[in-house]
């Protein structure tokens, strides 16, 4: 994919992943990296910003040995998801209207 991906996409698609059960960070990276390019630095990031929003809340689980870290949505994050979906359809119609040549008055 040539064109790069806002961190809105790439937040909606997070929140979007987690609205079907919660992940642990490298889980979450590996599932957004099947659609898009992304790679751990990009996301971990976004996590963090997504937590602060308490869009995200997170809990450990122990996993051999270790803590894994999982990121659950939260009521926020599932309307803020939603504007998301919003703002998504109105860039989408935008752009397909320029790109389609119909952006007539």
């Amino acid at each position: 994919m040539a064109i790069q991906v806002s961190t809105e996409i790439l937040e909606g698609s997070v929140l979007a992943l987690l609205t079907t059960q919660d992940y642990y960070g490298y889980a979450i990276t590996r599932e957004i990296k099947k659609s898009f390019p992304i790679s751990e630095s990009t996301m971990y990031p976004i996590l963090r910003r997504l937590k602060k929003e308490e869009w995200l809340s997170t809990y450990d689980e122990a996993y051999e040995g270790r803590n894994r870290r999982y990121y659950q949505i939260t009521d926020l994050g599932r309307e803020h998801l939603e504007q998301i979906k919003v703002n998504w359809q109105e860039l989408k119609a935008a752009t397909d209207a320029i790109l389609e040549g119909k952006n007539e008055e």
